[in-house]
C-alpha cells in the first residue's frame, strides 16, 4: 500500500494545535501508513507542543496583521510572501496528498499553496464566528468542517460539513482514576477542588482574580489547581508559596489535563470553542469567563449559549475580579446547581468529531 503524506497546519494557540493533533491521531488509526509533517508559525507554541507529541514541523516566519495600529505591520507583507515562498518549497519536498488547516494564521500560505497546487485540501473551523485565515482560504479549499450551524454566512455552503470540534484522545478516553488525579496534584481528598484553566497561554484577568482571591479559596476548604501559562507563572508561584497549604498549586501548563478534569468539582475556562467542546466531553459544573480580546465577542457568544441552556454560568471578564471566587464558592455550597450543570453540559456533548473529520479528508483522496 502507498504511503500517505498529510501536511496538518495550524496553531498560536492551543485551540489551533490540539485539534490538529487530535486529527492526526484519528486519521493514524484508520490508515496506519501515513507521513505526518506539520506546518507551524517560528517561536510560536506549537513548535515545542507538536514534537513533544512524536510529530515533526516546520516553522514558517509569519504572523497575524495586528488591528490596532503597530511598526508590527510593516512587516507582514515580507512575512506573508517569504511564508509563501517557503510554504511551495515544503510542498514541493515533501509532496503531500493531502493537506488540512485548523486555523491560525500559519495555516493561510500553506492551504494556499496546496489548493493552487491542485493537492486535495481541508480546513476545520472551530468557532462560531470564524476566523480570518479560515474565511479567505474558504473560497480556495474543497471541504470545511464546522462546529456550529449557519456557518453559511461566512464559507460557500456546498463546502460545509458539521462535524463537531476535535477534542485531544486522552480526554475521551478517560485512563485514569480519581485516586490517581489526587496523588498526581498532591490534593486533600477531604475537600472540594477548583481547577482554574484560562486557556494555553494563561489569561491575565482570571489569574489576577484568583491571586487576590487566593485566602478566600484556602479559608473555604478548597483545593486549587492553577494553570497560569507561562507569563503569570512566578508571580503565582510566589504567592502560592507564602500561603503554603496543601492542596493549592500552580503550573505554567498541565500537560495532562485530563487528570486535572478528573479530580476537580468546579471549572473555570475561557470560553474558546475547543475548551467547551472538552468541557462538554468532561461533564462538570464550570464557570465560563469569556474573553473580550477575540473577533466579534465570539467567546461571549459561546458562553452565552450554554448559559441560555443552564449548562454552565458565566462571569464577564471586567467583573472577574469582584465577582469570580464569590462565585466559586458559591458554586461549591450549592449542590443542586452543581447537578443541574454537570447533567445539561453533557448534554451537549458532540462524540467522534475527530473520527469523522478524518473519514471526510480521506474520502477527498478518492475522489
Amino acid at each position: 500500500m502507498k504511503q500517505l503524506r498529510i501536511i496538518i497546519s495550524g496553531g498560536g494557540s492551543g485551540g489551533h494545535i490540539f485539534p490538529a493533533i487530535a486529527i492526526a491521531r484519528s486519521l493514524l488509526e484508520k490508515n496506519k501508513n501515513i507521513k505526518f509533517l506539520f506546518v507551524g508559525a517560528k517561536n510560536k507554541m506549537e513548535m515545542e507542543k507538536v514534537p513533544n507529541e512524536g510529530f515533526k514541523i516546520k516553522g514558517l516566519w509569519i504572523s497575524g496583521f495586528q488591528r490596532r495600529l503597530t511598526i508590527k505591520n510593516l512587516l507582514f507583507p515580507l512575512k506573508l510572501l517569504f511564508s509563501l515562498v517557503s510554504s511551495a518549497l515544503i510542498i514541493k519536498r515533501f509532496k503531500p496528498d493531502l493537506v488540512i488547516g485548523t486555523g491560525g494564521f500559519a495555516s493561510g500560505p500553506i492551504l494556499y499553496v496546496a489548493s493552487k497546487s491542485n493537492i486535495p485540501t481541508l480546513i476545520q473551523e472551530q468557532n462560531s464566528y470564524a476566523g480570518i485565515t479560515n474565511r479567505i482560504l474558504s473560497k480556495h479549499v474543497n471541504l470545511i468542517c464546522v462546529a456550529y450551524q449557519n456557518m453559511d454566512k461566512f464559507f460557500p455552503k456546498e463546502k460545509i460539513c458539521i462535524t463537531g470540534n476535535p477534542i485531544r484522545k486522552s480526554i475521551l478516553e478517560d485512563n485514569y482514576s480519581f485516586d490517581e488525579a489526587i496523588k498526581k496534584f498532591d490534593l486533600d481528598p477531604k475537600k472540594s477542588t477548583v481547577l482554574v484553566i484560562g486557556g494555553s497561554l494563561g489569561a491575565r484577568t482570571i489569574n489576577e482574580s484568583i491571586l487576590e482571591g487566593l485566602n478566600k479559596i484556602k479559608n473555604n476548604d478548597l483545593n486549587l489547581i492553577w494553570q497560569t501559562g507561562e507569563a503569570f507563572s512566578e508571580k503565582a508561584n510566589k504567592r502560592i508559596n507564602q500561603i503554603n497549604t496543601k492542596g493549592i498549586s500552580t503550573f505554567s501548563f498541565i500537560k495532562e489535563i485530563e487528570l486535572a478534569y478528573k479530580v476537580a468539582d468546579i471549572i473555570i475556562s475561557r470560553a474558546g470553542a475547543i475548551a467547551i467542546s472538552e468541557l462538554c466531553s468532561v461533564g462538570k459544573p464550570v464557570i465560563l469567563v469569556p474573553s473580550p480580546n477575540v473577533a466579534e465577542n465570539h467567546q461571549y457568544k459561546n458562553a452565552q449559549s450554554l448559559v441560555n441552556k443552564n449548562a454552565a454560568l458565566m462571569v464577564k471578564d471586567a467583573d472577574s475580579n469582584d465577582k469570580l471566587v464569590e462565585a466559586i464558592i458559591n458554586l461549591k455550597n450549592n449542590n443542586s446547581i452543581r447537578e443541574d450543570l454537570s447533567r445539561n453540559i453533557k448534554i451537549m456533548e458532540l462524540k467522534d468529531s475527530s473520527k469523522v473529520i478524518a473519514d471526510y479528508a480521506l474520502e477527498l483522496l478518492i475522489k
